[in-house]
């Protein structure tokens, strides 16, 4: 009895740690285009099954060669991705938990970073976006723009949104606490309802809360005055307190309870 008892305990730690590092693996493409290199595989691996199922030989036969040369396919397809995962595990973080203290801290001061870019933006009158990504991966806009994977800066954001230069036509797309790329083109809004006062920044603002969950800030190049699109809505002329107020509601890292820095309310201006 008690031999069974030890090897179900063991299986049972077992499990646990493939799990664990099956989690990590996942979160470690999250984002990425091998999310949909994975979903291909997948979708490989149910043709076999189905082939020996259903005795499907030369589709068998096929998916056997296919899995065969797909080993050495992975190590090619995956190299950014295993080589990040290397890197990180000789530095100590793939299973490293950083706090959620961490997190706020960080998440604070990339916010502080980007009021400040705003702000320097509006009184300048210089147009301006700024995508930020959540659950809705964005990946296919942000391969339409130049990748910088940068920290995020208020001297950078100044810098890309500078007329006349390459990249300053365009969003900027913030993923996390990374700044991912610039240049990229948005999708622009249908809505026959939009304000013929608006210009094509803010419907492509718009267009992008009304495809995915991400929260676009705008500012307008005629006018200098700060725009939010979220869900398909635009407000706009929004106050500088209820524009940190509402990225910290949608954006802060959840763990506990959080404590919004500002409780005044902005009103929609469709």
């Amino acid at each position: 009895m008690d031999v069974f008892q030890q090897i179900s305990v063991t299986d049972g730690i077992d499990i646990l740690i493939v799990s664990y590092v099956i989690y990590k693996l996942i979160m470690l493409v999250k984002g990425t285009r091998a999310v949909q290199l994975l979903k291909g595989m997948l979708i490989i691996v149910v043709v076999w099954v189905i082939s020996i199922s259903f005795n499907l030989n030369t589709l068998k036969w096929l998916m056997d060669e296919m899995i065969t040369v797909g080993v050495l396919a992975i190590i090619v397809i995956f190299q950014p991705e295993l080589r990040r995962a290397l890197e990180q595990l000789g530095r100590g973080k793939l299973f490293q938990r950083s706090s959620h203290t961490d997190e706020v801290k960080a998440f604070q001061k990339q916010v502080h970073e980007i009021i400040r870019a705003v702000n320097y933006l509006s009184r300048k009158k210089t147009g301006a976006l700024i995508v930020f990504e959540r659950q809705t991966g964005l990946n296919d806009y942000v391969e339409t723009g130049i990748p910088l994977h940068a920290s995020i800066t208020g001297e950078l954001l100044m810098n890309i949104f500078i007329p006349n230069t390459p990249l300053h036509d365009g969003a900027v797309m913030i993923r996390g606490n990374e700044l991912v790329a610039a240049g990229c083109y948005l999708p622009l809004s249908e809505n026959p309802f939009i304000s013929k006062e608006l210009g094509t920044r803010h419907r492509a603002a718009i267009g992008m809360s009304e495809v995915s969950d991400a929260i676009c800030v705008v500012v307008s190049e005629e006018t200098g005055q700060v725009s939010l699109a979220i869900n398909g809505q635009v407000v706009r002329d929004i106050q500088e307190e209820s524009l940190v107020s509402k990225l910290y509601d949608e954006l802060t890292p959840k763990s506990k309870e959080k404590q919004p820095f500002f409780k005044k309310k902005e009103s929609n201006d469709g």
